[in-house]
């Protein structure tokens, strides 16, 4: 196996004009200033996040990758990806929020025909949805019975990003009479559907998680974004690109965390917090173990950096191969993704935890709020088991075996 680069091609023809890369930077920086600020009492509280959803959508980034002819930002998936991770570092379920609305939002663009993509995401930009649900597998599955111009779908799905907030969900279900997986739009306030805020989680409790209860609910030909299913060769090398284009927004969720963790670490000993450890005497800064501890998590997290820098890269040029995309190329791309997913989780968990180690004592303080990075962390790490990934690359290395297309259990 060699290391995986981005397949080389021309990029297509865009009539986009959005604002531009350094604009979505700095609208991304200055809604996570604005989400640091709060951060420990917004996540203690609980609450559903309609006034952080708010933010993103005046500050136009719930409507960032949407093209800009169709009404929205105009902006590319490695923007999309480097506003997560800002994001992220500030609020990591804010970031899993944002990050589940862009892959749903955009997910027509891998499963639809371009005139239908066209046309979810232009009413998508017009009416600022807030798109919240995930394709991943369940048993029993959601259920999709044929009638005259659709369908009507029933089931429960037991867990899905954003529910509590959102305007639109996407969901994976199975046609009744053939068991073919596919994408479905729904409307929230459709009838039929019932929300239940049941995600009692440890971490990652402002990412709007719960049930959807589906009763009879009417499905039109023209909600159906498209199939799901992971035959050889069905879904098209493109459609399969959507398995790591959703996995890599993971990557950046994980990346921000320990980033942010880390920030916020150094930030307690600039304006001095304390008390310290007691084994410290001339304080942290001058500790030889303390430097070394911050050494080694600083080199951890820039290592799962340029891993992820790799992948996005991949991923971007797969994007731009299009139609032109093979299997073998997205295989490729899906295996340096894998990489990054379990260089990022591992540097997430060791960041959060050694940081506790570090500031010892304070660290308890739920004052402080120290504790809730590593809550996020592990409850991502426990949602996308990094053994998976581990197994997927090992598969590919020892047997050439094409990764499958796991969609990201959060999306």
């Amino acid at each position: 196996m060699g290391a995986a680069t981005a397949p080389s091609g021309p990029a297509p023809a865009s009539g986009r004009a959005g604002p531009g890369r350094a604009h979505w930077l700095r609208v991304g920086r200055e809604i996570a200033d604005d989400l640091a600020t709060d951060a420990v009492a917004r996540e203690q509280a609980g609450k559903a996040p309609f006034d952080e959803v708010a933010r993103l959508r005046e500050a136009g980034l719930l409507t960032l990758l949407i093209p800009a002819e169709l009404g929205g930002g105009g902006a590319d998936w490695p923007t999309a990806y480097a506003v997560v991770r800002e994001i992220a570092a500030a609020d990591g379920a804010i970031g899993q929020l944002l990050g589940c609305h862009y892959f749903l939002s955009a997910s027509a663009r891998f499963f639809s025909e371009p005139a239908l993509a066209a046309q979810v995401e232009r009413k998508s930009a017009a009416e600022q949805w807030c798109w919240g649900g995930g394709f991943s597998h369940q048993d029993p599955p959601l259920t999709l019975a044929r009638k005259a111009g659709g369908y009507v779908l029933d089931g429960r799905q037991s867990y899905a990003t954003g529910v509590l907030v959102a305007d639109h969900l996407a969901v994976r279900a199975e046609v009744a009479d053939t068991g073919e997986p596919l994408a479905v739009a729904v409307r929230l306030a459709r009838n039929g559907v019932r929300i239940e805020g049941d995600a009692d989680t440890f971490g990652q409790r402002l990412a709007a998680g719960g049930s959807v209860e589906f009763d009879a609910v009417p499905v039109a030909a023209q909600d159906v974004i498209g199939s799901l299913a992971a035959d050889e060769d069905v879904p098209s090398p493109l459609a399969a690109l959507a398995s790591p284009v959703g996995r890599l927004l993971s990557v950046q969720l994980l990346l921000g965390i320990a980033e942010g963790v880390l920030a916020e670490a150094r930030e307690y000993r600039r304006v001095g917090g304390s008390p310290w450890h007691p084994s410290w005497p001339d304080g942290p800064s001058q500790d030889p173990q303390v430097l070394t501890a911050y050494g080694e998590l600083t080199v951890l997290i820039r290592s799962a950096s340029a891993l992820a820098d790799q992948a996005r890269e991949a991923v971007h040029g797969g994007l731009t191969r299009g139609e032109d995309l093979t299997y073998d190329e997205c295989a490729e791309i899906s295996i340096l993704v894998a990489m990054a997913e379990a260089t990022a989780s591992r540097a997430a968990q060791e960041c959060t935890s050694r940081t506790l180690d570090i500031i010892g004592f304070p660290s308890t303080s739920s004052r402080l709020g120290f504790d809730r990075f590593w809550r996020n962390a592990r409850t991502l790490a426990l949602h996308e088991p990094v053994a998976h990934r581990l197994r997927d690359v090992g598969d590919y290395f020892l047997n050439g075996a094409h990764p499958p297309c796991a969609l990201p259990a959060r999306s």
